[in-house]
């Protein structure tokens, strides 16, 4: 049966998924790539971006499987770009460049209308105005058989935990403290939600921790 989840998400030790003052130049917000240093050297994120060679190890394994089995993703305004209010132009297509990593239908959560952008790749971003829950109805119906990746932010995730409408949770814990920034789990009860631990790897980069309710 198809499933609603996040993988591949990162989190600090002190429990932050982002850091502070997102821009342009810092998508992550400042520090924030410290937390993905489990994903960049590997095989599966260096195919990402067109080129060879990186590890084949635990963390790639990972990686893989946050990227896999997905037929939609749903974003936040945020993961889109740095934009803010209503669209001043067509222009900004998203951080990705002209051919996204999601090859799939993938649908941004805004305030503000705008039409669909075809990407190459196979990636077509859908805008959503009527909040979360019309944005997993049309990511379901779009990924048929396949599940549904909340790719992010942090608001996103915790939007979609708060409602109950997450099965399973990757988190790749990275042996950084951020102090601060956006945290991904305050004020949230996972026990209460019916999550608990279902596998636990550690590696030099990060603890891989899936959780997945029942």
């Amino acid at each position: 049966m198809p499933k609603v989840r996040v993988a591949g998400f990162g989190v600090s030790l002190d429990g932050f998924s982002a850091g502070p003052e997102q821009s342009l130049n810092d998508p992550l917000g400042k520090r924030g790539p410290e937390i993905f240093q489990w994903f960049f050297h590997t095989k599966t994120f260096r195919a990402m971006q067109g080129k060879d060679g990186g590890s084949n190890d635990a963390d790639d394994e990972y990686a893989r499987r946050a990227m896999e089995n997905f037929g939609a993703f749903i974003l936040g305004r945020n993961m889109f770009g740095p934009i803010r209010g209503p669209w001043q132009n067509s222009d900004w297509k998203g951080w990705w460049g002209d051919n996204p990593v999601y090859h799939a239908p993938t649908f941004i959560l805004t305030h503000h209308e705008r039409d669909p952008i075809i990407m190459e790749g196979g990636t077509t971003f859908y805008f959503v105005t009527a909040g979360i829950g019309e944005g997993l109805q049309r990511a379901k119906q779009a990924a048929g058989d396949k599940d549904v990746k909340i790719g992010g932010g942090v608001s996103t995730v915790r939007q979609y935990l708060q409602a109950g409408l997450i099965d399973s949770i990757h988190l790749a814990v990275s042996p950084v403290v951020l102090g601060r920034g956006e945290a991904l789990f305050t004020g949230i009860d996972l026990p209460s939600l019916g999550f608990s631990v279902k596998e636990r790897t550690i590696t030099p980069n990060a603890t891989h921790v899936v959780l997945e309710k029942g």
